[in-house]
């Protein structure tokens, strides 16, 4: 991932955190759904802009809520199974 797309996640995900009223800053590995900051339907807003910003793919089941529970995870998530580049 490169680091245009990096700030993207972290800006998409700081924009979930502000409709929910959180302003606290956001680190790369923090936590966010298993640390209480998002909720599930936070969650499933980040499986669809994922799916159409980055090409990542859930279909094929299994899904673990830790491979998006951070900035970093959510960049290795992309780089396994997100758009080439």
């Amino acid at each position: 991932m490169n680091p245009t797309d990096k700030t993207a996640v972290r800006d998409f995900l700081v924009g979930l955190l502000k409709q929910n009223r959180d302003q606290r800053p956001l680190a790369d590995s923090e936590p966010i759904f298993s640390g209480g900051r998002l909720d599930s339907f936070s969650l499933m807003q980040a499986v669809m802009h994922l799916e159409e910003a980055f090409g990542v793919d859930f279909s094929g089941g299994g899904f673990d809520m830790e491979l998006l529970d951070s900035v970093d995870a959510i960049e290795a998530l992309i780089d396994k199974k997100g758009r080439p580049g």
